[in-house]
């Protein structure tokens, strides 16, 4: 994916209330930015690191700015969530996600039981495959590592396609890792063990994961390549959880 407008620089000030962040601009003007996501963004969310902003034109936004990406330790993070569906589907079209070769229609937001949607389902041939998509922004020594957060709702996530591999269907759960300098990836059971477990029973069930790290910068992100995942590495056990994120919370436009 592309930027198709020139992004905006900036610097955090801080980020609040999980969904805005302020942000001196260049020209040393002060905007409140919208900040979409759900999680704690860990490790990427230091005031006085640079960021870039996207801009929307849309007069019924109360906040036109958007907070596209981070820089930390020398790197770009990209924080947005609301474009890792896109960004994975887009990956999938193009053919970069070998696990999938060449497909043949992807839907999005999938009803799959009276209270769950999963991103994604991928067409190819006479079966499909049932997918959720997670971004990943924090990382600790080289290992990405999901959720920053507490994740109720993923776990209920993981927990159906637990479901649709027992009955059969294929599913997935697709980490999006969107920093280049990791080059592992583990479960953030630190973080929120019951996830943790319920991503073991998950693989157990059958559930494929899979996770790829993508190279951000303000020109675009773009996927490009594989990361193994490694849930035997001991990360941080003794770290008391994070908040539970937000993700039932509106996010404001």
């Amino acid at each position: 994916m592309d930027f198709t407008n020139l992004l905006t620089n900036g610097t955090l000030i801080k980020r609040y209330r999980r969904f805005l962040a302020d942000i001196r601009l260049e020209s040393g003007e002060v905007i409140t930015a919208h900040c979409p996501n759900t999680g704690t963004m860990l490790s990427c969310s230091t005031p006085g690191s640079p960021v870039c902003l996207s801009h929307s034109d849309n007069p019924k936004r109360k906040y036109p700015f958007t907070l596209e990406m981070i820089k930390t330790g020398g790197i770009w993070v990209g924080v947005n969530t609301a474009r890792t569906n896109g960004l994975v589907a887009e990956a999938i079209e193009k053919g970069q996600i070998a696990e999938f070769g060449s497909i043949d229609k992807i839907k999005k937001e999938i009803k799959v039981s009276p209270h769950t949607r999963l991103d994604l389902q991928i067409m190819h041939g006479n079966s499909s495959t049932y997918m959720e998509v997670k971004n990943c922004s924090l990382a600790i020594d080289g290992c990405a590592m999901f959720p920053d957060a507490v994740t109720i709702r993923g776990t209920k996530h993981l927990q159906e396609l637990s479901r649709l591999s027992s009955a059969g269907m294929a599913a997935g759960i697709f980490f999006l890792v969107q920093r280049t300098d990791a080059d592992r990836f583990a479960p953030a059971i630190h973080i929120d063990p019951v996830y943790g477990k319920a991503l073991e029973t998950a693989i157990a069930a059958g559930v494929q994961v899979l996770v790829y790290q993508a190279q951000v910068s303000p020109k675009g992100i773009h996927v490009i390549r594989p990361l193994p995942y490694s849930p035997e590495i001991p990360l941080f056990k003794t770290l008391k959880p994070l908040p539970v994120s937000l993700e039932e919370t509106h996010i404001p436009s």
